[in-house]
């Protein structure tokens, strides 16, 4: 299980610097100022993530039996892809009904850490 967290880790991170490039040079001069700052969170938030998920990989090794972080894990994924997700589709289509999706990732997120530092403490 740490071989696909990591895997899924680099492979969001990857996406991350990609989408950040694409938002600062493709697409600088076809947003406003707001919808920039929505794209760099949406970005900066799945790097967060990215890297959220490369520690869960490294604690599954230190902790095998804890099915916690597994959770934890799936936590982060779904949340990158709810809430970065939703906010990059909120910027490119204009559709302002997806911000309604955005908290549930993060809320995913949050529990996500939850669980990492409830597993952590719990050893």
């Amino acid at each position: 299980m740490e071989r696909r967290f990591f895997a899924l880790g680099a492979v969001f991170g990857f996406l991350a610097v990609a989408l950040g490039a694409f938002g600062a040079h493709a697409l600088r001069d076809h947003l406003a100022p707001s919808e920039q700052v929505t794209y760099e969170t949406a970005v900066r938030y799945q790097m967060y993530h990215a890297l959220a998920l490369l520690a869960v990989a490294w604690a599954t090794s230190q902790w095998p039996a804890a099915w916690t972080l597994r959770v934890a894990g799936w936590l982060f994924v779904v949340g990158i892809l709810l809430f970065s997700g939703s906010l990059y589709a909120l910027v490119l289509s204009g559709q302002r009904m997806l911000g309604a999706v955005t908290p549930l990732g993060g809320l995913a997120f949050l529990l996500g850490w939850a669980l990492l530092a409830w597993t952590a403490l719990r050893g």
